[in-house]
């Protein structure tokens, strides 16, 4: 690392590697060169970051190990499901890439929960990995202003913190492998699991972030030294299988949704024929496979660590020992239209490939399956996504954004969201503007923030919509009507195609349901026209086409034949009239809610002070939950409130505090040299007595100072 006061001056090599600069960009190979963002890592989260921040307007570096590996999916081949749809709709409504990525390489297009209302339901596709590969390359090698370079990143370029800001110092850039330096404006890193990365296969172990790519070493030292909480996390992934060895005549056959649903908004429909798409199949597992794990485990490492892997996501191992004598479910699906690989969800294992090949070859339809390429697992290195404000950015480290794996979350989408939002404030903090936060009532990409830089993770982070508490307002189809404004005119990270497509459609929404709500006939007339939808005869007054259209059995197709003029317009524009039947659906549920949302924003809006010393402020605390303020470090009340073991009693007095303290500050402006006697400054000595007890343990292992 590089310390303020002790620059190291680092020769360049004679004959450095090719800069791969885009179109829009001005940089050129000086020894060295400056950009306004930096992104470390070219994974799902460095990819949306640093097109996020390119179309902010920042000049931005990609560094990567391999541009070959950008867009690489390393585990499954898909994208979405549920609440992970919702994630990709919007970051699709903040221009990111994954989406229409998604929509020109899907091989199978799924819609999830469809049993349910629209506000859970989960978008989903399986994907041809060369494809998603190709486009995702082409996107951002094509972005203006981004520039991608091939190299490791070893260390920090650090300096003296800004004042009146958390962090005990400031980024200022890299060093790459070579020892050349590049400088920044604002760093993001999107390490995913190559921080001291360790793959497992059986009791075999060795250095790896992903098969054949080398760990991040040097990186997560610097960020211990600097005092990151750093913890241990793991995951896995299935062997893959060759197409022409499996039996997939006596297994279930899954066939994809006719039409598909696309995820991107700009999308009008995907690429793919609907009948062009592939199927899926379903298979279980035997008791036979059960039996061979069980004999082995004494030959697998990986489940025997203390370390936590996904929840929600388990390895075969840890299913069957979780659960044992039941059949487990596995889903094999194609990697790609002319990909002989078939992908077998559900049995991510780390055997010796030996008893790997065994515990495949007991399950129907597998029996003479050949493996490609064993399943295998990693352990890596993340850091206390609790040391992160709303932005993404270090409290420790200013100017320094977290994004993806490397905040303990698992999943591409996840990933992706994360790096949209890293990229966007990162953009903003060397503009000098305010960050750019999506709350809990505003988006899953919110609450999945919110969750992580409040309460933190001790296992892999996965989105699903029973973490969202406005799930009837937060729905899929109008993740453009929350967001997209938003970041047209917030964060400058959408286009203007984008932008003017949200608007015609936010306009027609609005004219369709005022149109609908205008046609107003009395109960026996509409059981005349639309005897198919079962109104009730006990309403007296007249029902209007809005109020017919929330019936389940009633659509705008129906109410356009019936009532052609003016409804035959709305019912021609597919999307809208998909949007209208959704809004119908739920306008009751979202007006009650909107009372819960008020609510919370209000809460959201008062601010708690970022420099707040929760050890030093006169106000009744305990001394346990002083030491979980000063560890969350939350930025609102409404994040303190959901913090686990703040009482309300504490909420309140510490909201009674700040409110004191608030209206003291407005009238010692008033006063001469006022600044010298802020309340935040007056520490009482019990106070600083009551922090040593509590911190004397950390400051030991924080005595590295930038």
């Amino acid at each position: 690392m590089l310390l303020r006061g002790s620059w190291r001056r680092l020769a360049l090599p004679s004959a450095p590697r090719p800069w791969h600069r885009r179109a829009g960009s001005e940089a050129g190979a000086a020894a060295a060169p400056r950009y306004e963002v930096v992104v470390i890592g070219g994974g799902h989260a460095g990819a949306e970051a640093a097109a996020a921040a390119a179309r902010g307007g920042a000049r931005t570096l990609l560094l990567t190990h391999k541009i070959g590996t950008i867009g690489e999916m390393s585990c499954n081949p898909s994208f979405g499901g549920i609440g992970k749809g919702h994630l990709m709709r919007e970051v699709d409504a903040l221009d990111g890439l994954c989406g229409r990525v998604c929509d020109r390489s899907g091989v199978h297009y799924k819609v999830l929960n469809r049993c349910k209302g629209p506000a859970v339901w989960g978008l989903r596709a399986q994907i041809d990995r060369g494809l998603y590969k190709e486009h995702m390359q082409k996107e951002i090698l094509n972005t203006p202003l981004l520039t991608v370079h091939e190299a490791s990143v070893e260390d920090l370029l650090l300096t003296e913190p800004e004042p009146d800001r958390p962090g005990k110092c400031q980024v200022t850039g890299v060093v790459l492998g070579d020892g050349s330096i590049v400088h920044a404006g604002s760093v993001i890193l999107t390490a995913g699991t190559f921080l001291r990365g360790m793959i497992l296969i059986g009791l075999e172990t060795y250095p790896a972030g992903r098969l054949g790519d080398q760990p991040a070493i040097g990186l997560a030292q610097t960020l211990e030294k600097l005092g990151f909480a750093v913890g241990r996390l793991k995951t896995g992934t299935p062997p893959r299988l060759a197409k022409d060895t499996i039996d997939f005549s006596g297994l279930q056959e899954r066939a994809a949704d006719n039409p598909p649903v696309p995820f991107s908004f700009l999308s009008e429909a995907v690429w793919i024929k609907p009948e062009d798409q592939l199927l899926c199949y379903l298979t279980r597992t035997t008791l036979k496979a059960q039996e061979i794990i069980c004999d082995s485990l004494h030959l697998n490492n990986h489940i025997r660590e203390t370390t936590r892997g996904p929840r929600y996501c388990p390895s075969l191992e840890s299913k069957v020992l979780r659960f044992p004598n039941r059949e487990h479910q596995v889903w094999l699906e194609p990697e790609g239209l002319e990909s002989n690989v078939i992908y077998p969800q559900g049995v991510s294992m780390t055997l010796p490939a030996e008893l790997q090949e065994q515990v495949i070859r007991s399950i129907p339809g597998l029996e003479k399956a050949k493996i490609l390429q064993p399943g295998y697992g990693v352990q890596y290195d993340f850091l206390d996504p609790r040391q992160l404000t709303a932005s993404l950015e270090s409290r420790l480290v200013q100017r320094l954004f977290f994004a993806g794996q490397i905040n303990g979350t698992t999943g591409y989408e996840e990933a992706a969201a994360q790096g949209v939002i890293a990229g966007i404030n990162a953009c903003l903090r060397v503009r000098g503007k305010p960050p750019f936060i999506v709350s809990r009532t505003e988006g899953y990409i919110g609450v999945l923030i919110d969750d992580l830089t409040t309460l933190g993770t001790s296992e892999p982070y996965r989105m699903f919509t029973s973490r969202v508490e406005f799930r009837m307002s937060l729905r899929p189809d109008n993740a453009d009507a929350r967001l997209t404004h938003r970041g047209f005119e917030e964060a400058g990270c959408v286009s203007q195609q984008r932008y003017e497509q949200a608007v015609k459609m936010r306009a027609a929404l609005e004219d369709g349901i005022a149109t609908l709500k205008s046609l107003q006939f009395s109960i026996s007339k509409w059981s005349q026209l639309v005897p198919e939808v079962p109104i009730s005869s006990s309403r007296r007054l007249p029902l209007s086409a809005f109020d017919v259209l929330r019936y389940p059995e009633a659509n705008m197709e129906l109410l356009a034949r019936v009532v052609p003029e003016p409804l035959g317009k709305l019912a021609q524009w597919r999307q809208l009239a998909e949007r209208l039947k959704i809004e119908a659906a739920y306008e009751w549920c979202v007006e009650n809610q909107q009372q819960e949302i008020e609510e919370v924003r209000r809460d959201e809006a008062l601010r708690l002070p970022e420099d707040l010393d929760y050890f030093a402020i006169d106000a009744s605390l305990s001394l346990e939950v002083r030491e979980k303020l000063d560890s969350n470090r939350p930025q609102t009340i409404g994040a303190l409130s959901r913090i686990p073991g703040i009482t309300p009693a504490a909420i309140v007095n510490l909201l009674r505090f700040v409110k004191t303290n608030h209206q003291k500050a407005e009238k010692l402006k008033a006063l001469p040299q006022a600044d010298k006697y802020f309340p935040e400054k007056m520490y009482s000595e019990k106070a600083a007595s009551q922090r040593q007890i509590s911190a004397k343990s950390s400051e030991e292992k924080q005595e590295y100072l930038c």
